[in-house]
């Protein structure tokens, strides 16, 4: 029997920096038994050029990414899905539309390496620990299914995933 490939979108507002790593990630660590998707709230006109960077320096895709609205994963032909992961506190607080699947939600809150000051190289390391915070996290999500089945309680697993090195307060005490 086939296993069932997982559908896992990761929302954030701009859909420009953290959502675009974690999908890029999961692609690349998850592939054939995940299929990432990310969107926001109020997406940016483009990615962020330093997740693109970060991404490409850590040998994941980072070309093809746009910026587009979780409005796109409710409109007819969408696909249905399992797993719906806010990576930012601002997501996490608002109500996301109703999207076919079973939609199973968890808050992974880490902090916006866009909003770091300073040079370059500066910019780039905060990028680069935001996404190996999200790998983190993604490759445990990763070990829950690896077998093919899951955990008898995905939600509490997934908010230990949430919690882990590099979590927002917010993620710590998700419910």
């Amino acid at each position: 029997m086939t296993e069932k490939t997982l559908n896992v979108l990761f929302l954030c507002t701009g859909n420009s920096a953290r959502s675009i790593l974690a999908e890029s990630i999961l692609s690349g660590e998850g592939s054939g038994r995940f299929r990432a998707f990310s969107a926001g709230s109020h997406p940016k006109d483009t990615p962020n050029p330093l997740a693109l960077e970060t991404l490409k320096a850590m040998g994941y895709r980072s070309e093809g990414f746009r910026s587009k609205s979780w409005d796109e994963f409710t409109e007819p032909g969408a696909p249905e899905i399992d797993f719906i992961i806010t990576v930012c506190d601002s997501a996490a607080g608002e109500a996301c539309p109703i999207m076919r699947g079973p939609g199973r939600r968890a808050h992974w809150g880490v902090e916006d390496p866009s909003h770091v000051e300073g040079t370059h190289e500066e910019k780039l390391r905060a990028f680069a620990q935001t996404a190996t915070y999200l790998k983190s996290r993604i490759m445990a999500f990763i070990n829950l299914y690896k077998d093919g089945g899951g955990p008898e309680d995905p939600g509490g697993k997934l908010k230990e995933i949430g919690a882990m090195e590099g979590a927002t307060e917010k993620a710590r005490k998700a419910d």
